[in-house]
């Protein structure tokens, strides 16, 4: 499927959203969904925003429009949706100042008394963000290529930057090496934790400070490539604690039931009854109280995780990250379910890895 064909199916499974919802048109603000459907091309300047000021309105008949204000039009035309044939409506920039202006333009362009449905929370539109993420988890052949390009390359650059580390390095130095390395291969590193010794016992999400580490170091990596994002994590020790290895062992049983487990129809709350009984299994029941475990990933760092509650299933062309955790260590990549196949895509060449059988393995510790 190329550019062109990849554009119009996923405009065809927006017109399907809308449809289904009983809308008119659906307006899209929020960088995951542009960059979805343009694959990966964007509407945002201000990169701590989830959402752009710029819109694309995809009308249920099969218009399509992008509703901008002056600063931005000019690019957007030219250079972010060249190519891709969106109606522009432009307005000046005051207008974005009224979250209503939108709306209302987006209803000009209808029948009267039009329903607008929008990612993001607007007034008088229909909520169709969670129509939207099932709408985006199965990937397209070119989403396939690119996220395997995107997981080899992150997979090599963090294990470059933790190859380099020294006992005394400080974590917060890491997390820049770490994003550095990120923003070499034409990433972004939406998540970079890092956490050592003590802290990495006692904290699940280590935002990294100025502690210089010791005896052994997690890095924790998202990143984003043309609105796709992968998500991995290694460890590194120096000598280390006596039972690292043993728990990362475990931490690799567990990821590899749920990755085994992971299969087009299964739902969320089976794999979440697979991880707890992963984790009994290996000694540390309960471990799955005290961190999410992942589950589905794409153009958020996690579209959903596997709780007992949730509603998801597995899609046959989707991207799952896992993360296990047992205290001091984790295991974390991204894979491919393709069909009944498993594909683990972020992993790190010559790393050292704990076999789990039919081709799927962990990430173990490397020691320096």
């Amino acid at each position: 499927m190329n550019a062109a064909a990849e554009h119009e199916d996923k405009l065809e499974r927006v017109r399907q959203v809308a449809r289904a919802a009983g809308l008119d048109g659906v307006l899209l603000a929020t960088h995951h969904n542009i960059a979805w459907l343009t694959s990966g091309r964007g509407n945002r300047i201000d990169a701590s925003r989830e959402a752009g000021t710029p819109r694309l309105l995809v009308a249920a008949d099969g218009r399509r429009f992008v509703l901008a204000n002056a600063i931005e039009m000019p690019r957007l035309l030219d250079e972010a949706l060249a190519g891709l044939d969106y109606t522009p409506v432009e307005y000046p920039w005051t207008d974005d100042q009224d979250p209503a202006f939108a709306v209302a333009a987006a209803r000009a362009l209808m029948k009267n008394g039009a329903a607008i449905g929008a990612d993001w929370p607007l007034p008088d539109t229909r909520g169709v963000e969670p129509l939207l993420m099932r709408a985006r988890c199965r990937l397209t052949d070119g989403e396939i290529e690119r996220y395997r390009a995107l997981g080899r390359d992150a997979g090599l650059a963090l294990g470059h930057v933790c190859r380099a580390l020294s006992p005394g390095d400080v974590e917060i130095d890491i997390a820049r090496a770490v994003a550095d390395a990120a923003a070499g291969v034409r990433a972004r590193a939406v998540v970079a934790l890092v956490g050592s010794d003590e802290r990495l016992r006692r904290y699940r999400h280590p935002v990294p400070t100025a502690a210089p580490w010791k005896h052994v170091v997690m890095t924790a990596l998202c990143a984003e490539r043309d609105g796709l994002i992968v998500s991995l994590s290694r460890v590194v020790a120096a000598g280390g604690p006596a039972d690292l290895g043993a728990r990362t062992r475990a931490a690799a049983t567990v990821f590899g039931a749920v990755l085994h487990a992971t299969r087009p129809g299964v739902t969320a709350p089976h794999l979440y009854a697979t991880l707890v009984s992963a984790y009994a299994g290996v000694g540390y029941a309960g471990e799955e109280l005290k961190h999410h475990q992942g589950g589905a990933i794409g153009y958020r760092a996690r579209e959903w995780v596997a709780h007992p509650r949730s509603v998801e299933v597995v899609e046959e062309r989707q991207a799952f990250a896992w993360n296990p955790t047992i205290a001091g260590t984790k295991v974390e990549d991204t894979a491919l379910v393709i069909g009944n196949h498993l594909e683990v895509i972020t992993s790190t060449p010559d790393w050292p890895v704990i076999e789990l059988g039919d081709a799927a393995y962990a990430s173990d510790v490397w020691r320096l």
